[in-house]
């Protein structure tokens, strides 16, 4: 996890299209109200990089919301959530949500 030149390395505990959870680490000084970079090691080349926001800190936990996903992170993304779901039909839900949004000009593309 990145902000500004901060890195903290962490372990991620949940991923979703539209969010991630990861363990709080032992030295935190992160602004809360400025985004972060999200970059999981996916065993590829490249890590996955995903960028959000913190929603919550409770119990050594932290909460993110992810903000966007550009096109060269979403096939990474899909894959890897295929990898551990059992169920794809909400994967490919918000596939194509967000497939649509994209077509209707979002701005954050």
């Amino acid at each position: 996890m990145q902000q500004g030149g901060s890195e903290w390395p962490q372990r991620l505990r949940s991923l979703s299209l539209t969010g991630v959870e990861t363990d709080q680490p032992d030295r935190w000084d992160a602004q809360y109200n400025e985004p972060f970079t999200l970059l999981i090691d996916t065993g590829a080349r490249e890590p996955l990089e995903l960028h959000a926001w913190l929603q919550d800190v409770a119990g050594g936990l932290l909460s993110f919301t992810v903000e966007h996903v550009d096109r060269e992170n979403i096939q990474p993304l899909s894959a890897l959530l295929r990898q551990h779901l059992g169920d794809d039909e909400q994967l490919e839900e918000d596939l194509r949500r967000l497939d649509a949004e994209d077509q209707d000009g979002d701005p954050e593309d």
